[in-house]
């Protein structure tokens, strides 16, 4: 398996481990801040021992002494969990997601903003067009009783720190930031503590909580690793999936129907994104056919 291959296979890995997040969200009947909780310091026990069995183990030192950004990134990263599960309590799994799909988007303005990278034409466009499609998703939020503006803000503001987590990785994109997620999901876990039910929660659903934890922990550290393999553009079709698949699996099991604005919206969003990334991908490939 080449290089190419293995990069989309460990992303993909990771998409799939991320989908049921939500489902897990739903099924906990309990506050956001104590799932956060749990949910964070379970997945950074899980990192934690797969880096102690398979990584040097002074990868958590090393990581501190290559640059600043990583603890802008631990910043990031550690409020976009608990910001993801308030998000899920407070609006529909369909808006949560599919607002977080434009994350492509702030991370192309990041770019601008940050690495001075140049914004084409191309993702001009695409930044006109997934913002059309929010428009839809927000307006849709006021005819569905499962979704709120409020919620949707906080998605957006998840969207917009995920995106500047992903330019700090790309920023960094020589070393692994996997050391680094255990101590954003531990910074993540320590602002809610306070809020949150740390005594009952956890005996009476551990079963949940459990495997929910260990497949956040599978995905964020396969995400981490696989799109240094990969293009910005392929890691974003691949994420599109959770996109899609994520809604459909709780409209599956529990019956949460997203409402006919939030399909309009993702299906603007997603059509957009997908457009604008393989016609990147086929100019890319015009380019290098090699």
């Amino acid at each position: 398996m080449n290089v190419h291959s293995k990069g989309l296979l460990i992303t993909f890995l990771g998409v799939m481990f991320v989908v049921p997040d939500a489902l897990f969200i739903r099924l906990l009947d309990s506050s956001a801040w104590t799932i956060s909780f749990w949910r964070g310091i379970l997945a950074s026990i899980f990192i934690l021992g797969f880096l102690y069995f398979f990584q040097e183990r002074d990868a958590f030192f090393k990581i501190f002494r290559t640059s600043y950004l990583v603890l802008v990134y631990i910043i990031l990263f550690g409020l976009c969990a608990p910001g993801f599960v308030l998000a899920v309590k407070l609006t529909s799994v369909a808006n949560v997601v599919l607002i977080i799909a434009s994350m492509p988007v702030f991370a192309a303005i990041w770019s601008k903003i940050f690495l001075g990278e140049v914004i084409s034409s191309r993702i001009k466009h695409t930044i006109l067009g997934v913002f059309l499609g929010l428009i839809f998703i927000a307006y849709g939020s006021g005819f569905n009783e499962n979704a709120s503006l409020l919620g949707d803000g906080i998605a957006l503001c998840v969207s917009a720190m995920f995106a500047g987590a992903v330019t700090i990785g790309r920023r960094l994109k020589t070393i692994s930031l996997v050391p680094a997620l255990p101590f954003a999901y531990l910074l993540g876990s320590l602002l809610v503590f306070p809020f949150s039910d740390t005594y009952t929660f956890l005996a009476a659903k551990w079963f949940i909580i459990v495997p929910h934890a260990a497949s956040i922990a599978l995905a964020s550290a396969l995400l981490a690793l696989g799109p240094r393999y990969i293009s910005p553009a392929e890691v974003a079709i691949l994420i599109l999936l959770e996109s899609i698949l994520s809604p459909l699996l709780v409209w599956l099991v529990l019956g949460e129907n997203p409402g006919n604005w939030a399909i309009l919206g993702g299906l603007i969003v997603i059509g957009v994104l997908v457009m604008s990334n393989l016609s990147f991908i086929r100019s890319q490939r015009r380019k290098n056919p090699n």
